[in-house]
């Protein structure tokens, strides 16, 4: 295999889908195991759709997602410029090459003249059928069109494809795809109204030009491969074609069809990698980075969307996807975006980050919550995420767990107090707590069997004690093992709160 060059191409058109990701992901897997280059070419050729923000959006969330590009607008490269905007000149070059050669035209129909053609004619086509009957440089004489030129009427150019051809497209997933020439459209290539071409002649332009050796894209670019596969012929590039891959689509979780952000605001899970804030609407969407997902989890769930190691492993690094990554174990049928197996993959990934590290990735989560980090040690609060981390999907979720840990409870469940605090219950705490205090090692092994084996003696209900004592020190009964709380807390923290429970909770009605 020669140098595998493969490029990602987004439209800066708005916020970067969760599909897109997943397609430049593949990309960069192919490439990193080839040893090629990963190249980000910004397709900015729709002047009408471009929204502020949107390609600083998809760099941001390809550096949060580690997924290196070697080539691009901020990287720079051989074969720049990398922002399609930039490469008029190129573009305005080669539309002249297809016209002089005869493989395409200006057309001058307007709108309105279209929009007749398409009442006029059900199932109406530009093509060989019909481009005689419009207005053109094939059906219009030569002095015609030069005075439409020289009066500066507007155009397009399209691109002339002849019927009776099978086209032959050879997907390296879906193997080879063959379209009869007669259902394509004479596809508009350039435009004069902003000086650009469309996506079909840029694209294919741009791929021979910075010599992409492979095309991986979503499944919805398929219907336009049997017309890339033509452009290459007119151009005289057939030798240098690169090869094509259609990824099966991401499907929505719970039915047929496309995922959309519908779907995401519909169940509750994002479609988007970072929080877009759309500059026209005001509108907020949410991210897998702020809902608190760890990019190496995202990563590794969206790898398993369309494409397995050919064995039962699920939890891989980015080196380890690298490693195993081959386009021979892409599916062809679509992936459902099973958003709780992303919750399971955040999940595991957390419980494999050491305490500290999570540690430090929860001070901000107290301190949104109005927590003085300074008034607790990092010792401490990594202790504390110890005792709770199993119970988290996300970093926010251990705040729910483990505030305990850092303010005393000011109400207490009540279903828990119903349950559990009973007549007898504030002079067995009394006890309990003048027990506590007499211990001389309060944070050592000693202090359960003491605590226990006190119950035990006095004949006290076990299960209603020690609940009674995590609802006064919690404030509801959940929580990791009672004595690991205490020996955290410390004797002084642990006996005020017993005691303000004693005084402040009263038995349910």
């Amino acid at each position: 295999m020669s140098e595998v060059r493969v490029r990602f191409a987004p439209s800066p058109t708005g916020p970067l889908h969760i599909g897109g990701v997943r397609t430049a992901l593949y990309n960069y897997l192919f490439a990193r195991q080839h040893g090629g280059k990963m190249i980000l070419r910004i397709e900015d050729t729709d002047s009408q759709r471009f929204v502020p923000g949107a390609e600083d959006y998809i760099n941001e969330a390809l550096a949060w997602l580690g997924i290196e590009i070697d080539e691009g607008v901020r990287e720079g490269g051989p074969y720049g410029p990398y922002k399609q905007s930039e490469r008029r000149d190129i573009y305005r070059e080669h539309t002249r090459m297809l016209l002089d050669a005869g493989k395409a035209y200006i057309a001058f129909d307007t709108p309105a003249e279209l929009e007749a053609a398409r009442a006029a004619t059900p199932n109406f086509q530009y093509d060989a059928s019909t481009r005689m009957s419009m207005r053109n440089s094939l059906s219009l004489p030569a002095d015609e069109v030069k005075r439409l030129l020289d009066e500066g009427a507007q155009y397009v150019v399209r691109f002339r494809i002849e019927p009776g051809r099978n086209v032959e497209v050879n997907d390296l997933i879906r193997g080879k795809v063959v379209i009869k020439s007669d259902i394509l459209d004479d596809k508009v290539l350039y435009k004069s109204a902003d000086d650009l071409p469309t996506y079909h002649l840029a694209n294919i332009v741009d791929d021979h030009l910075m010599k992409v050796s492979h095309v991986i894209r979503g499944e919805e670019w398929l219907p336009s491969a049997p017309l890339h596969v033509l452009l290459y012929e007119a151009f005289g590039w057939a030798d240098t074609m690169p090869a094509f891959v259609h990824l099966p689509l991401l499907l929505k979780p719970d039915g047929k069809g496309k995922l959309s952000k519908r779907d995401g605001d519909r169940l509750g899970f994002p479609v988007f990698p970072l929080e877009w804030h759309d500059p026209k609407s005001g509108d907020i969407s949410s991210g897998y980075r702020e809902s608190g997902y760890l990019p190496h989890a995202v990563v590794n769930f969206l790898a398993l969307l369309g494409w397995n190691p050919g064995d039962d492993t699920e939890i891989m690094s980015m080196d380890e996807l690298i490693q195993k990554f081959s386009l021979d174990h892409c599916s062809k049928a679509g992936a459902k975006f099973a958003f709780e197996k992303g919750k399971w993959f955040n999940h595991t990934y957390l419980q494999a980050m050491d305490d500290a590290e999570l540690a430090m990735l929860f001070k901000p989560v107290l301190e949104a919550n109005g927590v003085n980090t300074a008034n607790f040690s990092d010792e401490y609060i990594t202790r504390a995420v110890s005792l709770v981390k199993g119970r988290i999907n996300f970093v926010k979720d251990l705040w729910d767990q483990a505030r305990f840990f850092f303010t005393a409870p000011d109400s207490y469940a009540e279903k828990d107090v119903k349950k559990r605090w009973k007549p007898e219950t504030p002079a067995q705490l009394t006890e309990l707590a003048a027990l506590l205090e007499s211990l001389d090692d309060f944070a050592g092994a000693g202090t359960e069997p003491a605590v226990l084996a006190w119950i035990a003696d006095k004949g006290y209900h076990l299960g209603n004690v020690m609940n009674a004592f995590r609802l006064t020190v919690v404030g509801e009964c959940k929580g990791p093992h009672m004595f690991d709380i205490t020996a955290l807390l410390g004797r002084d923290e642990t006996l005020a709160r017993l005691r303000a429970g004693i005084e402040r909770i009263t038995p349910a009605e």
